[in-house]
């Protein structure tokens, strides 16, 4: 029995990068041999197993073969017999197939060392082109090693449109899609993830209603970009550059869809989008399964970002207004999100990157005077039910006039 340790961990290892799991592989063992050794069987599809100190996973070696559609049909075969060599080829890129062995020499017969070097991101073999998954992790590896310079190689990029073209892209299952979406979008460099999507044709395939928005202008007065594509793009960046939650996140990638549907008569201007994007953002929440808050903060920003914007030119009575669809008053961390998300939009604009937001603020002053509004005086007034609903909105409107009168 030899044991390797393989993947991403001695890729980051050699990149200087804190390494954060290990995975191990098991060459020359059965699984009876590991059992006897204490180790925990996981996973039904191959024989993985939990060390029975460290808890992290050792693999047998093994070979795969494509018998079906999809991220899940491949058949996996492990034996004693199967060689490192022929474990590390299955894998996607040449940085994951190299491995270490117990004295810390380097095991790298497909180049990835060499890869690493030159920044690119490179396919192992041709049978890289039978897992539409591969699609998705090489986009989202290079949101994350974008910062070192790192790009996908033109011949990857290749099997990677072969890929797409093909229909495989429509086997993954929505959980397994959004698995590696969210990863993404929280990774240094979200915008490249959904460009490198773009260029293998990728996200005209899992997400048509963004692709739909490269091509389409804006009024460049508020937009420099003008490229409605492009400025999704530079919002996504400044989220991560302001280190955005996953919802906010996702609803800055679909605030704009709604500009897809303007009729091209209507360009550069577009009139109600915000109203008009709302069946495309619960279609694709529906489709991704996005959990809950991603997909509650995606509708509302849709719809009310624009108000975020306006903010200090909104009657008190629309500032209520929102405030009460946020519900902010048992829930204002998603008005906060609201508000995160605004400013990454207003942020993510060619050459405006710096500009002050004073909406921001603004906003949270005005749910900081709506919430500070007290019930128990107008409980000890004896009102309830509706009377008493009416009574606490003319209060919480007496507040935001004052607010507003103050600002």
């Amino acid at each position: 029995m030899q044991i390797y340790k393989v993947g991403g961990a001695v890729r980051d290892r050699l990149l200087g990068r804190p390494v954060s799991e290990v995975d191990w592989v098991v060459v020359g063992a059965t699984a009876e041999q590991m059992h006897e050794q204490g180790f925990r069987p996981v996973g039904a599809d191959f024989p993985v197993f939990l060390h029975p100190q460290t808890g992290e996973e050792y693999a047998l070696a093994r070979t795969e073969r494509k018998s079906g559609r999809g991220y899940g049909g491949f058949t996996f075969h492990a034996s004693p017999d199967v060689t490192l060599e022929e474990d590390l080829i299955r894998r996607d890129l040449t940085v994951n197939a190299m491995a270490e062995d117990a004295q810390g020499g380097l095991i790298d017969p497909y180049g990835g060392q060499r890869d690493l070097a030159a920044r690119l991101l490179r396919h192992v073999s041709p049978a890289f082109a039978e897992d539409p998954l591969r699609v998705l992790r090489v986009a989202r590896f290079a949101a994350r090693y974008a910062p070192l310079g790192f790009r996908v190689a033109p011949e990857t990029l290749a099997l990677m449109r072969q890929l797409s073209d093909s229909g495989e892209l429509s086997a993954l299952t929505a959980e397994r899609s959004w698995k590696e979406i969210s990863r993404a979008l929280l990774e240094p460099r979200p915008d490249v993830f959904i460009q490198v999507l773009r260029d293998c044709g990728a996200l005209k395939a899992l997400l048509p209603e963004v692709d739909a928005l490269f091509g389409v202008p804006q009024p460049p007065a508020h937009h420099p970009e003008i490229d409605t594509g492009a400025h999704v793009l530079s919002v996504l960046r400044q989220c991560a550059e302001h280190r955005q939650p996953l919802a906010v996140r996702w609803a800055c990638l679909l605030h704009d869809v709604g500009k897809g549907l303007t009729p091209m008569a209507d360009w550069p201007r577009h009139i109600a989008h915000e109203r008009r994007g709302l069946k495309l953002i619960r279609a694709i929440n529906a489709r991704s399964k996005a959990p809950k808050d991603c997909q509650e903060l995606a509708l509302l920003v849709g719809e009310y970002h624009t108000h975020g914007h306006r903010a200090l030119e909104l009657k008190a009575s629309t500032l209520l207004e929102l405030l009460q669809h946020f519900d902010v008053f048992r829930r204002p961390q998603r008005f906060e999100a609201f508000i995160g998300a605004c400013e990454m939009d207003a942020r993510g604009r060619a050459g405006l990157e710096q500009r002050a937001y004073p909406q921001a603020d603004y906003l949270r002053g005005a749910m900081q005077a709506a919430r500070a509004v007290a019930v128990q005086p107008l409980l000890e007034q004896g009102l309830q039910g509706p009377e008493l609903g009416e009574a606490l909105r003319g209060e919480r409107l007496k507040a935001l006039k004052a607010y507003k009168a103050q600002a």
